[in-house]
């Protein structure tokens, strides 16, 4: 390790006070710094590739999961999303400069509540190198510092996309210390940053569900917990089959990782066999893998039977396992005990079944008749999203600006 090098506890302690004078700079000049981290990624965009190449050259030799592989690869048009977002994100409005009506009044006094930064945040993720521009600039919106802990296989990557971000933000006179990167090969490991509580307000694991139950397992401070992969889909006896059919397909599409992809695929004991036979030649010609239960093994032999483990499994591939089902009531019971809990969804064409859906999953989502395809960069509205959350605890559902603010009640006595 470079002697000249700071150690981890310096760092994290520079980030933390980084934090309080962040807090109190204006949203105008936090957009600033968005729109100079835009600026200076495309500027450096050569650098940001080859580094990416030399990352992926590495994790080829070391035998690195595929998956991995396509959550680790830049491309031109990879970094041109994260442009777009930070430029987004730079030209909406401050979520820090609103005031909201408290719920409760004092006599002789009007209280309101302010919303604040929640301080430090700290990104523990693995491959997605562009994951940390956007968490950097969902962080620098809301008034946060960021930490960015990434693994070894993106780490030239992650390097040279720090030191980027980190010029752009000394260019416009924000506080030194409001990103810092703690390189794979120097520094604390994961539990000694999740366990910084004193200096750390909030934790984001993203990756492999097991890289997040490890995160939770051993941190000390706020934990919000993304989720992908594993989300259900109830085919109601009423429900069309294109749209079955769209529903799966396209919630495969975002990448690099589908996080609301559709894996687990519950079939009323009603539909036919040749409407199904339909479903699955469609599946493969799009090159999906498919699975069944013992059930529908019977009747379609040539098809791979899930194993019990998969249906509580996020495949995280272009696989779909397919389960015979007898009632609504029955698929809302085994979504709620199998689901990772953060999109699931329905095809019908009946009212009664969607409200009783809606309001029987317990899932941070649903969707009904709707692709749950997910997008960090939605055309539509302000919002701009790091991932899915589906935890019942901090926050629930996506993780955006709200998520990374939490309010101050303000009590002001008068005449």
């Amino acid at each position: 390790m470079d002697s000249n090098l700071p150690d981890f506890t310096t760092i994290v302690r520079r980030v933390f006070q980084a934090s309080l004078e962040l807090a109190a700079i204006k949203g105008a000049d936090r957009s600033r710094a968005l729109q100079a981290m835009a600026q200076a990624l495309k500027r450096y965009q050569n650098d940001i590739l080859e580094a990416n190449t030399l990352d992926l050259e590495a994790s080829r030799e070391m035998a690195i999961p595929e998956l991995v592989l396509d959550w680790l690869k830049l491309t031109p048009e990879r970094i041109q999303t994260t442009l777009q977002i930070l430029q987004r994100l730079s030209e909406l409005p401050d979520p820090l400069g609103r005031m909201l009506n408290a719920t409760y009044q004092l006599a002789h006094s009007h209280a309101y509540c302010q919303p604040m930064p929640l301080g430090v945040i700290a990104l523990v993720y693995e491959a997605f190198p562009d994951l940390a521009v956007i968490a950097a600039g969902l962080c620098l919106k809301t008034g946060n510092c960021l930490i960015l802990k990434g693994g070894s296989e993106a780490s030239q990557s992650n390097a040279v996309i720090a030191q980027v971000l980190q010029s752009a933000i000394r260019e416009v006179g924000l506080p030194e210390g409001c990103l810092e990167l703690l390189p794979s090969d120097q520094g604390g490991s994961i539990r000694d940053l999740v366990t910084q509580d004193r200096y750390v307000n909030l934790i984001i694991p993203y990756g492999r569900p097991s890289l997040i139950q490890q995160v939770i397992r051993q941190a000390t401070a706020p934990v919000l917990r993304s989720a992908m992969g594993n989300c259900y889909l109830y085919w109601s006896p009423s429900g069309s089959l294109e749209t079955a059919r769209w529903m799966i397909i396209d919630s495969h599409q975002s990448e690099p990782d589908p996080v609301n992809a559709i894996e687990k695929v519950l079939i009323h004991k009603e539909h036919n066999r040749s409407s199904l036979t339909m479903l699955w030649n469609s599946l493969k010609e799009k090159g999906f893998q498919l699975r069944v239960d013992l059930f529908l093994q019977e009747e379609f032999p040539d098809l791979r039977l899930a194993e019990e483990g998969d249906w509580n499994t996020a495949y995280l591939d272009r696989i779909v396992a397919f389960k015979t089902i007898e009632s609504l009531a029955s698929a809302i019971s085994w979504i709620n005990r199998y689901s990772s809990g953060h999109a699931d969804c329905l095809v019908t064409e009946s009212y009664q079944e969607s409200r009783q859906f809606a309001q029987g999953i317990n899932s941070a989502s649903t969707y009904i008749n709707a692709s749950p395809r997910f997008s960090r960069n939605s055309r539509h509205g302000d919002a701009i999203f790091l991932g899915m959350s589906n935890q019942r605890g901090h926050r629930r559902g996506m993780i955006g600006t709200d998520a990374l603010t939490t309010v101050k009640y303000i009590v002001q006595g008068g005449d």
